[in-house]
């Protein structure tokens, strides 16, 4: 990942993602049609949220996951102030030191 020196928000942009951990999937499939959308029944104990850094060609680095979505938002806020102040290095030693797979490809 290093190699190019310059500030981590000129390479990377944070996002916040919602993920169901409740296993189904969110199409039924049926004979008569191709899917249908499940019932809206949402089940918030299986809701995860992750924190991710993306670079310019969509590969996301998962930086943190929680249970909780306002402890989501205020890891962000947090992490968002160390993106704009520190440099690409900087940021990759601090925050993608944990994460062996490195920037996953973009899904799709």
């Amino acid at each position: 990942m290093a190699g190019i020196i310059g500030n981590a928000d000129d390479f990377y942009r944070l996002r916040l993602v919602r993920l169901d951990e409740a296993g189904v999937p969110d199409l039924d499939w049926r004979d008569d049609i191709l899917y249908r959308r499940r019932p809206a029944e949402r089940v918030e104990e299986y809701d995860v949220w992750r924190v991710e850094a993306v670079d310019d060609n969509e590969r996301a680095v998962v930086l943190a996951t929680f249970d909780d979505p306002e402890e989501a938002r205020e890891w962000l806020r947090v992490v968002e102030d160390d993106l704009c102040a520190m440099t690409r290095s900087e940021f990759e030693q601090a925050y993608f030191a944990g994460n062996e797979g490195g920037l996953a490809e973009p899904e799709g």
